[in-house]
């Protein structure tokens, strides 16, 4: 499946392949994608176990290094930058919402959501800042530690700090993975939110059909291609393509 042209895509993967091991032992985790991601919408990934989802998460946001191809974030060919490029891109282009949280305990909810920019030495965008609070409904919990917030306010921090730094691109790696559907349905409400109010741009790879559904598109993977995609997803629409690609 190749990908469509897009001037506006946030991300851009070309003829991305990566490889794990050599010889008899190699493992083809991704082998030849193409695919694009556009601008001020909501993807997801999904496929079954072992399809390479997580693999391709990490080569487009610079967490892995690939085999062979190209991945581009605006117009930076990430694939091309040293180590230190790489980090300082990550820093200021990249925002991550991740399965465990990622919170300092020591921090408030205020604290943690301003502390990327600190690290960069970036002044917070106040109106920014508090249109995200806002979105993420976190007013009443600023001035609290991670451990007087319940699960699924602690990853809405995670969300919040990712936006603040006004990054091109979100990556979300199982963002629901340690909530209940409740708490869940909350976060994926607010990710779906800061696509349609801050023009965000949102990634995430996800196994739940439901999750997914929150998203403007889905594609998935099988055994390391990409296979189909799915536009204006349903839960029902996402689990039938999934029951299709397992059989």
């Amino acid at each position: 499946m190749t990908m469509t042209t897009d001037v506006r895509a946030a991300v851009v993967a070309r003829g991305l392949s990566k490889t794990y091991g050599q010889g008899d032992a190699a493992v083809h985790a991704l082998r030849g994608i193409d695919v694009s991601f556009a601008t001020g919408a909501f993807t997801a990934i999904m496929g079954p176990s072992g399809s390479g989802k997580s693999t391709l998460m990490h080569c487009l946001a610079g967490l892995d290094t690939v085999s062979s191809g190209h991945v581009h974030i605006g117009d930076a060919d990430i694939t091309t930058l040293s180590d230190k490029q790489l980090t300082l891109l990550r820093r200021e282009r990249i925002g991550f919402v991740f399965q465990a949280f990622n919170l300092l305990p020591t921090l408030t909810a205020e604290q943690n959501i301003r502390l990327p920019l600190e690290i960069a030495g970036r002044q917070a965008d106040q109106v920014l800042m508090d249109r995200v609070v806002e979105t993420v409904g976190l007013r009443d919990r600023l001035s609290h530690k991670p451990s007087q917030l319940s699960g699924g306010q602690q990853q809405r921090v995670a969300v919040a700090r990712a936006l603040v730094s006004k990054p091109q691109v979100i990556f979300a790696d199982e963002p629901t993975g340690n909530l209940d559907s409740r708490s869940g349905a909350e976060v994926l409400s607010f990710l779906r939110r800061s696509v349609r109010e801050l023009g965000q741009t949102i990634v995430m790879v996800t196994h739940d059909p439901v999750a997914a559904s929150y998203a403007d598109r889905v594609v998935f993977l099988r055994d390391g291609l990409l296979v189909s995609e799915v536009t204006q997803p349903t839960p029902q629409s996402v689990h039938d393509m999934l029951l299709k690609l397992e059989a």
